[in-house]
């Protein structure tokens, strides 16, 4: 393997001087390393990620979770009780304490490593040379000395020296803020030492080919790329989603009430002089009993289980925050190809622009398809499956490549002596950039405007029929043209049409109906014609509300885009960039905004989506610029992900409408029995028992059901609805705890011990099975839980009611309950059931949800 003076950081300068002593300094070879010494290089330098941080060792990660300020002041207070003689209270304490972290870091670390496993099926993969052959290896596994190979479309994998090239152009915004191509060729040029970027013999980890081919000897990887440098000096973490801020802002608000009242149950109980070592357990156990800290464990074993049901459907999630978003989605921006056609593109014939087949239109074609050097499209596959003429005499010279501006490609070819740029692309742009024609006798005549209207309506009749179109044209340059330039695109001859068929899908329509039925509006956003979308919207049965080309995008506003976009569901003839700002128009409107698309011009769009979303086949750009990628492409996939999503915000919920109302209902409870009680209401390692189990029984809730008109439309977080509902349920569990109290000290007459006992059962009774009430807005024996849900509730309550009865009972405190007390407790618990439901449906009914 490559000594330690060849390590990346160490390899001064690599595009400059002969490619040859950089292969013997890397000890790399043409034919590629051996997968033997890819491994061992591997291991000496690290995964290939500019941002890659070593993972913390699993011991560490649970340590951490000692680091709540909470949790160290209870432990070292129940320290101090146990020297004054309550050792029992301290290991109890300690005890409750671990298992609910082990709790909850076995469940999240579980979720993180499916996720994780998820994310490495979706990585963008390089075609390099291992053992002499070409193979498929994630970008992580590169190493310096190995021989990469790049087509149109591909990321660069690492920084690395040109062997091999062919008409490459390379997007490089990333690392230079330049948005304009920059050429590449194999060269011993030596650049300026303080703009390594700007050579043109090498390139670098994070930019893109737009065009061309290329053969790369990687030299730097991982931290030491520009990119890693880049990545180095950027040590901000990347801004929160809207889903992660609910989320912070929620526990947040939790953590004040809770403070407060903490607070305020320390006080009372200093007040009446009671022990203040015990006071201060209690009120630290409350807060501990009371903060949310299960929620970002519930947050993320629910949406890593949505993210695996995604999988098995057929979608693989490389954000999590996208399930929410992708529920919450309003607005679907798709291509057609693929999506609303079947994407088996067939050649139907060549024809002259009169309408006539033509054999001359069609060897132009293949030429052109056949000598392009950038990554073919499915258009250039259905032409080159067509007899093509003979090669031999055909010599390419030059390429100008395709770019999305110009919608177009040409190559400069030689043919005994003459020469002749073969020019490919957008109807439209071909007829304009034409002066003269070809007719069939192959004589070159003048294209007037007469003869330019009947080959404009061979065009559009094409287009009504539903068939998509490529122009043709030539052009005679003389021997002083060895190089072609966009410049020589201009007063070609016209040679015709390639006309292709894409059958419309069948399912389409009914998909796209069903999205708009559950609130999801779709827009179609192409490069092709009004007349071949309008004819594919008419064969899946979908209307068409408005259409917009990208020429009159061009010239409108952005406030007059954003007042046409609410009636247009049909943009054509549209650019990256235009695309790009139809998304934010959408977005500025308040809209979530999911896309769809496959190739190196949706990138941008995909970066802007709210949830951005491609196949697996796409570009490599696309892959890296997605959150979902659809492994099988159909929009009835994306319609199970929006499902999905919603209802996975909906579990989620769940969980926050319960933790807040009981936690809440807690809270007034405890603050109101220290005003009035002789002693404590629970003893501290009650309080955090009744957390323990509380917490257990909710760990089933990502397993949950969800109905299926809470999935109908687009869900949000509203943290202004999860406060009302807070404010108005906390207090009907109050209401009943203190009943409790009043039972168990007038129709009981519990001392101490008999009072912390009955009311440690009814509290975990009515907070426990009250998810059974919350978790829906239908009645309640209307929409059963899943069983697992119920299950975990039911076992959780049942061990509540015998752990009085048990010998560990009496460690924590515990007394048995008199029988009539379990009478009480009956019909306290349906009262309180029946109760809910009916708040709830006045609730629903107040805030019109």
């Amino acid at each position: 393997m490559a000594s330690a003076a060849t390590q990346p950081g160490d390899v001064p300068a690599f595009w400059a001087g002969p490619a040859d002593l950089l292969l013997a300094r890397l000890q790399a070879r043409i034919t590629g390393l051996t997968a033997a010494e890819a491994a061992a290089r591997l291991a000496v330098y690290g995964p290939n990620d500019p941002a890659a941080v070593k993972r913390t060792p699993g011991w560490r990660r649970f340590a951490g979770r000692l680091g709540n300020p909470l949790v160290i002041i209870l432990i070292v207070a129940s320290g101090l009780s146990a020297v004054t003689g309550d050792t029992s209270s301290f290991v109890v304490i300690v005890a409750i304490v671990t298992l609910s972290m082990v709790l909850d870091f076995f469940q999240e670390t579980r979720a993180q490593n499916a996720v994780e496993a998820l994310r490495r099926a979706a990585a963008v993969h390089a075609t390099v040379c291992r053992d002499g052959a070409a193979v498929a290896v994630p970008v992580d596994q590169i190493v310096p000395g190995d021989i990469v190979e790049l087509i149109a479309g591909d990321l660069l994998p690492a920084d690395g020296r040109l062997l091999e090239s062919r008409d490459l152009y390379v997007n490089q915004a990333l690392l230079t803020g330049e948005p304009y191509p920059a050429e590449k060729h194999p060269s011993e040029h030596i650049a300026a030492a303080d703009d390594p970027v700007a050579v043109t013999n090498a390139v670098f980890a994070g930019t893109s080919v737009i065009s061309g081919t290329a053969t790369v000897l990687v030299c730097r990887t991982g931290k030491h790329t520009a990119l890693g440098h880049l990545a180095m000096s950027l040590t901000e973490k990347p801004p929160a989603t809207e889903f992660e801020r609910d989320v912070r802002r929620f526990g947040m608000l939790i953590v004040r009430f809770t403070v407060l009242l903490v607070l305020f149950a320390l006080a009372v109980n200093v007040a009446s002089h009671r022990a203040v070592l015990e006071s201060l357990l209690f009120a630290l156990a409350l807060a501990v009993g009371l903060t949310p800290e299960l929620l970002p464990m519930i947050v993320t074993v629910t949406l890593a289980r949505a993210a695996i049901d995604l999988a098995r459907q057929k979608v693989i999630v490389k954000r999590l925050a996208a399930i929410h978003d992708i529920g919450a989605m309003d607005m679907l921006c798709t291509d057609k190809t693929g999506t609303l056609t079947e994407a088996r593109i067939e050649l139907v014939r060549a024809i002259d622009g009169f309408g006539n087949a033509s054999e001359r239109t069609l060897v132009y074609a293949w030429l052109n398809s056949h000598f392009e050097s950038g990554m073919k499209s499915p258009l250039d596959d259905a032409i080159l499956a067509a007899r093509g003429p003979d090669l031999a005499p055909w010599h390419k010279l030059d390429e100008v490549p395709f770019d999305f501006e110009r919608r177009r490609v040409s190559v400069l070819l030689e043919r005994a002596g003459e020469r002749r740029l073969v020019v490919k692309g957008a109807p439209e742009d071909i007829l304009r950039l034409s002066d003269r024609y070809e007719n069939a006798d192959g004589c070159v005549l003048m294209l007037d405007e007469a003869v330019r209207h009947a080959f404009a309506a061979t065009f559009d009749a094409v287009g009504g029929e539903g068939y998509r179109a490529l122009g043709i044209a030539t052009r005679s340059v003389g021997p002083d043209h060895p190089t072609a330039s966009v410049a020589d695109e201009a007063g070609l001859v016209f040679a015709g049409y390639a006309v292709f068929f894409d059958p419309p899908k069948a399912s389409a329509g009914a998909t796209i109906k069903a999205l708009q039925a559950d609130g999801v509006t779709v827009k179609l956003l192409t490069g092709d014609n009004e007349r071949v979308a309008r004819h594919v919207f008419g064969e899946i049965g979908i209307a068409v509300t408005g259409v917009l080309t990208g020429d009159a995008l061009a010239h409108m506003p952005e406030e007059a885009l954003i007042g046409q976009l609410p009636r247009i569901n049909l943009f054509c003839r549209v650019t990256p960039q235009q695309k790009l700002r139809i998304l934010l128009g959408l977005k500025r409107m308040g809209h979530v905004v999911g896309f769809l698309g496959d190739g190196i011009n949706d990138a941008p769009a995909l970066h802007a989506s709210d949830v951005g979303m491609t196949v697996d086949g796409a570009a490599d750009v696309a892959r890296q610029a997605a959150d979902l990628i659809l492994l099988q492409h159909e929009l009835s996939v994306v319609h199970d992900a929006i499902l999905h999503g919603r209802a996975t915000v909906q579990n989620v919920t769940k969980y926050i409408l319960m933790g807040s109302s009981s936690n809440f209902g807690n809270m007034i409870s405890m603050a109101g029995a220290a005003l009035f009680l002789p002693f404590l209401p629970m003893l501290p390692i009650q309080v955090l028992l009744n957390n323990l189990l509380y917490d257990l029984s909710q760990t089933a809730i990502p397993f949950d059901r969800v109905d299926k008109e809470a999935t109908m439309r687009p869900t949000r977080w509203d943290l202004g609805l999860i406060q009302r509902f807070m404010l108005v349920f906390g207090p009907v569990s109050s209401l009943f705890d203190f009943l409790t109290f009043y039972a168990l000290l007038h129709l009981f007459g519990a001392g101490e011990r008999l009072f912390q006992t009955g009311w440690f059962v009814e509290s975990l009774a009515t907070q426990v099975l009250v998810i059974l009430a919350i978790r829906t807005k239908r009645p309640l024996f209307r929409s059963g839980p899943h069983p697992l849900l119920a299950g975990m509730a039911g076992g959780m309550v049942a061990l509540a009611l015998l752990l009085p009865f048990t010998a560990p009972g009496r460690w924590f405190g515990f007394v048995p309950l008199p029988g009539t007390f379990f009478i009480y407790l009956l019909v306290a618990v349906l009262a309180y059931l029946a109760l809910v439901e009916g708040v709830k449906r006045v609730f629903y009914r107040w805030v019109q949800v």
